[in-house]
């Protein structure tokens, strides 16, 4: 068994702090921290992706508009749906994702 910590983060753009908590074969665990203004670009991947935001509102921007998910609520991106997330709040975004395949960090900043 292989263990991670959230001290072992990745900056995968500006602002934003990935850890990856766990990788099996077939998922991986990993959690975010969005600072306040931080964002993701457009983006899509052949990952099935499911999360949970716990502190914070993270607003995820859609081909077909926009969807807030604030701490308490949880949501599904399917594979290969574009997507990019904007935290426009005050406040820390903190969550986890799960991605099926697994995932590594990704580096959108490349």
């Amino acid at each position: 068994m292989e263990r991670a910590s959230l001290t072992e983060t990745t900056e995968a753009v500006e602002n934003v702090h990935l850890a990856q908590l766990a990788t099996g074969e077939r998922m991986s665990v990993q959690h975010f921290e969005f600072e306040p203004g931080a964002s993701v670009p457009i983006h899509d991947h052949h990952h099935e992706q499911s999360g949970f935001v716990y502190e914070g509102e993270l607003t995820f921007l859609l081909e077909d508009g926009e969807v807030v998910v604030g701490a308490g609520d949880s949501y599904v991106l399917d594979a290969e749906e574009v997507h990019g997330a904007e935290n426009r709040g005050e406040t820390a975004v903190r969550g986890v994702d799960v991605f099926s395949p697994p995932r590594p960090n990704p580096d959108w900043a490349e």
